[in-house]
C-alpha cells in the first residue's frame, strides 16, 4: 500500500448572502487557490458552477478531524502517564498483598506476551506488559495485568485485574466475562454468588478485605 499525508489549510465559511459571496471569492480568489473550502449549509448550482469555473476545492456539509494544540497533546499524553502510574501503584499494593500469602506462589512478568505462546502459572501471576492476540495465559490463581489483553485468559483465582480490552477471550472460574464491561482504567473481577462483579479501581481503592 502506497500513501502520502498532507497538510491542508481549510477555510470554512457560510452562506448567507450569494452576491456577497461569489463577491468575496472574487475580490480574494488568489488566496484560496491552494485551500480546500469548506461550505456549511445549502450549496445552489450557481454556487457550485462558479466554484468550479475559478478551479477551487471545497466540501460541502462535512465535519473535518479538528487539530490538537500542542498543549492539548501534552495534557493527552500527562493523563495517559497518570493512569499508567494508578495502575503500577495498584498492581504494587497487591503484589504487597500477596506476596504475604506464600501459598499464593506469586509470579510477576515484565515482558510481552506474543501471539502463539502459551503460559501456563500454578498460583498468583503480576503481568506488566500486554499480552498479543493469538496468545494464552492460563493461571490456578489470582491474575492481575496492567496492559491490554487482545489474547485468551483463563483464571482460576478468587480474583482478576484487568484494564479495558475489547478483543479478549475472558474465562474466570470457567464462566466468560463480557470483555465490553471493562472500563478504560484497571477493573476488579470477582465471581460472587455464581455472577461475575467487575468494578473499576481508582487511585483511593488500593486495599481490599
Amino acid at each position: 500500500m502506497q500513501s502520502k499525508q498532507y497538510a491542508v489549510k481549510v477555510y470554512e465559511t457560510t452562506i448567507n448572502d450569494e452576491n456577497k459571496f461569489i463577491e468575496f471569492f472574487d475580490a480574494n480568489h488568489m488566496l484560496f487557490k491552494d485551500h480546500l473550502i469548506l461550505i456549511e449549509g445549502t450549496l445552489s448550482e450557481t454556487i457550485k458552477t462558479y466554484l468550479e469555473d475559478k478551479q477551487l476545492k471545497y466540501l460541502n456539509n462535512v465535519d473535518l478531524p479538528k487539530g490538537r494544540t500542542r498543549k492539548a497533546l501534552e495534557e493527552e499524553f500527562l493523563a495517559q502517564k497518570a493512569e499508567s502510574v494508578i495502575s503500577r501503584q495498584i498492581a504494587e499494593a497487591e503484589v504487597v498483598k500477596l506476596s504475604n500469602k506464600l501459598q499464593n506462589n506469586l509470579t510477576v512478568m515484565d515482558e510481552m506476551i506474543r501471539s502463539g505462546r502459551e503460559i501456563n502459572i500454578d498460583g498468583d501471576l503480576l503481568l506488566l506488559n500486554r499480552v498479543n492476540s493469538g496468545a494464552t495465559i492460563n493461571t490456578s490463581g489470582n491474575l492481575i495485568i496492567t496492559q491490554v489483553v487482545e489474547g485468551s485468559i483463563r483464571c482460576h483465582g478468587n480474583f482478576m485485574m484487568l484494564t479495558a480490552s475489547p478483543k479478549a477471550n475472558i474465562v474466570f472460574q470457567n464462566v466468560e466475562v463480557d470483555n465490553t464491561l471493562l472500563e478504560n482504567r484497571l477493573n476488579r473481577v470477582e465471581l460472587k454468588n455464581n455472577e461475575i462483579i467487575i468494578t473499576p479501581v481508582l487511585k483511593k481503592e488500593i486495599n481490599w478485605a
